[in-house]
């Protein structure tokens, strides 16, 4: 199977560099195209097997699959000139924002269409990554999925939930740096040495995803098991609720939520 990538920035990059830590498509299958040089050679560093050019005709001849990995307003401008297959090419783009009603306006009719809403994450194959489809089989559906899954977990869904699941996954990821900045700011102020905040920082959100997803148990059941009555770490929680917090996350997914 090989795979295009048409941009290879901050996540078209770190698809690549995902696909090539997996076992469904070989890193000499995977070809990415951009304009510029630099992001070429730094991927090419990375993972030299990887194809790159900066010529996006070339870079979709014989892709089975074609991912478009740039921001909103260039993927028209980038997609209307290829001529993509439908009877052999699958397209994915990875757009916020950009819905089926614009991209079949765009592509030749009945080519099947991915909306795939991936987050940082993926680099290490650890992404969430959002799933949505158009004129594809369950055949294309699943191997999508397995594509996906391989670099992270992935899920499908309507498009309708699109917006809703981009705010908590992709956008989310951002938010919870967010907390992860703001806790290691606090750490420095009561004295700890910032690589020590960091770590400290990092395993402990890590453990807290991995205690939820592995008792497969509601946020609140694992708070209960540390807030001791008169603990420390009661006080900390009811300061949080205190200034806002959950409001102020609730506040940013639903800002993030563009429909």
């Amino acid at each position: 199977m090989k795979v295009t990538i048409i941009g290879g920035g901050n996540m078209g990059g770190a698809i690549a560099r995902g696909l090539a830590k997996g076992t469904l498509v070989k890193a000499e299958d995977i070809t990415v195209s951009d304009p510029f040089q630099g992001i070429l050679d730094a991927l090419k560093a990375d993972c030299p097997a990887i194809n790159v050019t900066s010529n996006n005709e070339e870079a979709i001849v014989g892709a089975d699959i074609v991912m478009l990995a740039v921001k909103p307003w260039l993927v028209e401008r980038i997609i209307t000139p290829l001529n993509l297959d439908p009877t052999r090419q699958i397209f994915i783009p990875i757009a916020a924002g950009i819905g089926f009603d614009k991209l079949l306006r765009w592509v030749a009719p009945g080519i099947p269409i991915f909306r795939v809403m991936p987050n940082i994450g993926i680099m290490h194959l650890e992404s969430m990554s959002l799933i949505t489809s158009c004129n594809a089989t369950k055949e294309q559906e699943q191997l999508v999925l397995d594509l996906f899954n391989e670099m992270g977990v992935a899920m499908l869904m309507p498009e309708d939930n699109f917006p809703a699941a981009t705010a908590l996954a992709s956008c989310g990821i951002a938010y919870v740096m967010k907390y992860m900045q703001a806790a290691m700011q606090a750490g420095i102020e009561l004295g700890l040495y910032p690589q020590q905040a960091l770590e400290l920082v990092a395993q402990s959100v890590k453990g807290a995803a991995t205690l939820i997803q592995k008792n497969h148990s509601h946020p609140s059941v694992e708070i209960d098991k540390v807030t001791t009555p008169g603990g420390i770490t009661i006080k900390g929680i009811n300061e949080l609720d205190h200034g806002g917090f959950s409001s102020a996350v609730i506040k940013a997914m639903k800002a993030s939520c563009v429909k």
